[in-house]
């Protein structure tokens, strides 16, 4: 009997209104091991549950043994019209990890055209929306990306498979930033085990996606590169400065396009994701002042020995990805001199402010009582003139009130799954 799957409902409403659409093709991304799979068959369970024949349910998973011989798009057609010859109304195709065939883009639209066909697809990397897909398909495609488990996703997935939940919030929260979040490593009770298994994910995006990428010419610096990114997420990335760094270390000259190329290759496996740096005064983005966020937690403190937790950079990307899983756009605000951690911007066109920090109640006071930190994390969003929210995040159990600023406990925030 196949293990009841616990639902992303964060990304399952999203896609809903599209389960039978048929002129649109579902494109679910995201970093290997995330998830998609799994919700690819719990959107097959939901239209089961509508009552859809089974048969014109069309599973093909293209990483599974009985498939692992499909690299083209003659032998992919040929199994799908197998599959499909006999089935009357319309068909349900969910086709997993679709990358590994070759040229399949053509091959989806024609089905697509038949308009017999609710089409859904995966890829571990964003590569197969860079390609022809983009180019040839646009307008009849949606992305759908995936994330790996917000915090309280990992609570109540932790609760439907009966794992243990510490009884202090604090407690789980600072497993959650040591664990990550990749679904698989909830049924994982050993702590070694978990890292182990991130281990295997870092190592298959390896194998998979990067040793087989021909815009790497130098395996030595992509490797450099991705490390130093890695190891200073959440820092401002000055690629001129990068740049000096690897030719002090490698002993030869680096171009800025090599390094923007690489970056855009970790972007792509979706190990980081870009935050862009925006000034409020000139509305315009700022390159090469870019912010570098993991999408998993785990990529960092599975590849180094140090349990220790930098608060400061870690709460800020489990805020970023908590607000990215949530839809935000997001950027890295700038007003004069000082720096807004995040500006949100939801669907609708409106603005969030936000700022985080581990504590602002603290004894951290200047020479006039004032404190600090405090006096640091209100004063940017104090210069913003307009009237969207504002927010300071922190993991503060008592809040402040002041000058209309929302001050939130991060921990609270998103156990309740509250939007900005």
């Amino acid at each position: 009997m196949q293990k009841k799957l616990y639902k992303r409902e964060l990304f399952l409403k999203k896609i809903r209104g599209f389960y039978s659409e048929t002129e649109i093709i579902k494109v679910v991304t995201g970093v290997r091991r995330c998830g998609k799979s799994s919700l690819l068959e719990t959107i097959g369970d939901e239209l089961r549950e509508k009552g859809v024949n089974e048969n014109n349910i069309i599973f093909i998973h293209l990483d599974k043994k009985q498939y692992i011989d499909i690299k083209n798009p003659n032998q992919l057609e040929k199994i799908i019209d197998e599959k499909c010859s006999e089935i009357k109304g319309l068909k349900y195709l969910f086709i997993d990890e679709i990358q590994n065939v070759k040229g399949f883009e053509e091959l989806i639209n024609a089905y697509r055209e038949e308009k017999e066909y609710s089409i859904f697809i995966t890829g571990s990397n964003s590569y197969l929306l860079s390609g022809e897909l983009a180019t040839k398909l646009t307008g009849r495609y949606i992305e759908f990306e995936m994330q790996t488990l917000s915090f309280d996703e990992y609570l109540e997935m932790k609760n439907f498979y009966n794992k243990e939940i510490l009884p202090s919030l604090e407690d789980e929260f600072d497993k959650y930033i040591l664990e990550g979040g990749f679904p698989y490593a909830i049924n994982l009770d050993s702590f070694n085990d978990k890292r182990l298994y991130v281990k295997s994910v870092i190592n298959e995006i390896f194998e998979k996606d990067i040793l087989k990428n021909k815009r790497i010419k130098n395996q030595m610096l992509f490797e450099m590169i991705k490390t130093y990114i890695i190891n200073n997420f959440g820092a401002t990335t000055s690629i001129t400065g990068l740049c000096k760094y690897l030719a002090s270390a490698t002993k030869s000259n680096i171009r800025k396009e090599t390094v923007y190329n690489y970056l855009e290759i970790l972007e792509n496996t979706k190990i980081i994701s870009k935050c862009k740096r925006f000034d409020l005064k000139s509305k315009k983005s700022l390159r090469g002042e870019e912010k570098y966020y993991l999408t998993d937690l785990s990529f960092y403190f599975s590849l180094n020995t140090d349990n220790r937790i930098e608060y400061g950079p870690v709460l800020e990307n489990i805020v970023y990805n908590y607000a990215k899983s949530r839809g935000y756009e997001i950027s890295v605000g700038r007003i004069g001199k000082l720096e807004v951690d995040f500006i949100l911007r939801n669907d609708d066109k409106d603005y969030s402010y936000v700022q985080v920090a581990r504590y602002i109640d603290n004894d951290n006071y200047d020479e006039n009582g004032k404190n600090i930190t405090e006096e640091r994390e209100y004063k940017p969003l104090e210069e913003i003139r307009d009237s969207y929210p504002k927010y300071v995040m922190t993991l503060d159990r008592l809040l402040q009130k002041r000058s209309g600023v929302h001050h939130v406990n991060i921990i609270s925030f998103m156990n309740k799954k509250e939007m900005f």
